[in-house]
C-alpha cells in the first residue's frame, strides 16, 4: 500500500509517532513548518509547501537546502497550508494519505483540518483518509461496511455524526454492540466504546461518520 503523510505546522506535541511509515513508498510533504517537523525527526519531506509565515529565515533556509521540491505561496491564498500540501500527495497516487500536526494549537486550524478530512474522504472514495497525533486517529466514514482490528495505540473507539443522521449502523465485535441504530448530530451515546474481537465490523447505510479511535496516554 502507498501511503503520503502530510505534516502540517501545529504544535511539535502533536506530530504523530511516524516511525511505522519509514519506507521506500511513503510520500512524506511537508507544509509550511511541518516540513521542519519531519527535518527534526530525520525525515527529509520529499516536497515542502505553504506561505510558509510560521518559520524564521533561518529555518526556511534549512528547509530550501534539505527539500528538493519547494511550493511557495503567497500569504493571501485560498486555499490553507494543509490543503496545498495534500494536493501535492495526492498527486502521486496512494492508497491512505494520513495527515498529522493538525491538532492541538489554534482550534480553528483543527476544525478546517476536520472539514478537509470530510471533503477529501467524500470526494475520494479509493483513498483512506486519516488525521493522526499521539493517542488519537481521526477517520470519515462513508456509507457501507468496515472491519476494523484492535490497535494497543487506541484502545478506544467512538462514533459521531458528521453530516446528516447516520442510520442502519450495526457494530459487531465491540463491548457495546449495537444493531441498526440511529446516530443524530449531539448524541454522545456512541463514546468510548471498545474492540473486544480480533476483527470488528462497522456497517451503516445512509448519513456520514466521524470515527474516533484515542487512548487514554
Amino acid at each position: 500500500m502507498k501511503v503520503a503523510v502530510v505534516c502540517a505546522g501545529g504544535p511539535d506535541s502533536e506530530i504523530a509517532d511516524l516511525t511505522e511509515f519509514h519506507h521506500k513508498d511513503t510520500v512524506f510533504i511537508g507544509a509550511d513548518r511541518g516540513a521542519l517537523h519531519l527535518l527534526q525527526r530525520g525525515i527529509i519531506p520529499l516536497e515542502a509547501v505553504g506561505d510558509f509565515d510560521s518559520v524564521t529565515k533561518s529555518e526556511y533556509d534549512e528547509i530550501a537546502a534539505a527539500v528538493r521540491i519547494i511550493g511557495r505561496y503567497r500569504s493571501e491564498k485560498n486555499e490553507t497550508d494543509t490543503e496545498l500540501a495534500v494536493e501535492r500527495a495526492l498527486s502521486y497516487g496512494p492508497e491512505r494519505v494520513i495527515l498529522t500536526g493538525v491538532t492541538g494549537g489554534r482550534l480553528d486550524h483543527m476544525e478546517s483540518a476536520l472539514h478537509l478530512l470530510y471533503r477529501l474522504q467524500t470526494t475520494h472514495n479509493h483513498t483512506s483518509f486519516s488525521i493522526r497525533n499521539g493517542t488519537n486517529e481521526l477517520s470519515i466514514l462513508t456509507p457501507g461496511n468496515y472491519q476494523v482490528t484492535p490497535d494497543e495505540r487506541f484502545k478506544y473507539i467512538s462514533f459521531f455524526s458528521f453530516g446528516g443522521v447516520v442510520s442502519g449502523l450495526t457494530l459487531t465485535g465491540f463491548k457495546y454492540e449495537m444493531v441498526d441504530a440511529v446516530l443524530e448530530t449531539g448524541m454522545t451515546l456512541f463514546t468510548s466504546n471498545e474492540l473486544t474481537e480480533e476483527v470488528c465490523t462497522i456497517s451503516y447505510h445512509e448519513g456520514i461518520c466521524l470515527m474516533v479511535r484515542s487512548s487514554d496516554s
